[in-house]
């Protein structure tokens, strides 16, 4: 009898409340969170509950963008946009070959998120995005790249003014700055390509076209320009993915964005090399390499060599 009802309970399925439930699930949220994993999960549930597509997704999806959202420590709070869970269709093959659709969870990290990491870093003295009106750029040098602009100060009168584009802008700490426009022409485009939900009802473009915009020129702008931390690398590769999981090493894209947004890794090499030796204090040098531990000790050592002579004539 009592071989019956485990037979019976092992049959039942899994679901999201009954996993996050767990003892080692638990366990595994307050090595990562400590006291906040308890809120963490909590919330976790409540975003499922809220939703009936992610109610009907495969709940180790779900866990597994939980960990990812976890160990890079973003709050998964729709009202914050810092991270999201969304539900997402899915084709697979069975066993016999024929295609079938399953709903998964499909982690995404909002432009707050892209923002949060960037100032954890310690390298980067100001970041932000906004949108760009009508008559406030003047004008563009397409060799240098610089941009000009004249921004509109009355709140009241720039409401009234069309949206022509987002840009975002940042500044490290040893003075390096880079800005990033792209028309509204250009961010549909790119929604348009890259985003298989687009024009979809619950896809985060249509809802919320504006934040996947900012969202959008931060991501770039970072990914393209900007000195990568192995914790920057992790949310860019991961983002806008169905992670298959815990550890966010497997992942399989929703959207068709490898080829142009995941960092190639080998010109980021280069790019932090360069940085090593545009390093003009000290101080710059051993906060880069605290943020890039992967990188060679070895260039450090020399450019830091190089300064010290520098500082001693």
């Amino acid at each position: 009898m009592e071989e019956t009802k485990t037979k019976e309970v092992a049959k039942q399925p899994v679901t999201v409340k009954s996993l996050f439930g767990r003892e080692d699930v638990q366990q595994k949220f307050a090595e990562m969170l400590g006291k906040k994993a308890q809120g963490f999960i909590v919330s976790v549930l409540q975003i499922v509950n809220s939703n009936a597509l992610l109610k009907q997704a495969d709940p180790m999806s779900i866990y597994n963008s939980a960990c990812i959202a976890a160990t890079l420590d973003l709050p998964l709070n729709n009202n914050l946009g810092f991270a999201y869970i969304i539900p997402y269709n899915q084709k697979y093959q069975d066993e016999k070959g024929v295609w079938q659709i399953k709903s998964v969870a499909q982690f995404q990290i909002g432009a707050k998120g892209f923002n949060q990491l960037a100032q954890r870093s310690g390298q980067f003295q100001t970041i932000n995005a906004t949108d760009v009106r009508e008559g406030e750029m003047k004008s563009i040098d397409r060799l240098s790249g610089e941009m000009q602009f004249v921004w509109i100060q009355d709140e009241t009168e720039r409401l009234t003014k069309k949206i022509v584009g987002y840009i975002s802008y940042f500044k490290l700490i040893n003075g390096f700055e880079k800005p990033f426009y792209m028309s509204v022409e250009k961010l549909s485009a790119h929604g348009k390509k890259y985003s298989k939900t687009w024009g979809k009802k619950g896809s985060k473009w249509e809802d919320d076209f504006e934040s996947m915009c900012l969202k959008t020129v931060i991501k770039l702008n970072l990914s393209k320009n900007a000195p990568l931390s192995i914790e920057m690398q992790r949310a860019i590769n991961t983002d806008q993915a169905v992670i298959n999981d815990d550890k966010g090493e497997n992942v399989t894209y929703a959207d068709n964005i490898q080829d142009a947004e995941i960092v190639d890794m080998d010109k980021e090499y280069e790019r932090i090399c360069l940085m090593i030796t545009d390093c003009k204090l000290l101080a710059d040098l051993d906060l880069l390499q605290t943020s890039n531990p992967d990188i060679d000790v070895a260039l450090f050592d020399k450019q830091r060599e190089i300064l010290t002579i520098k500082t001693k004539k």
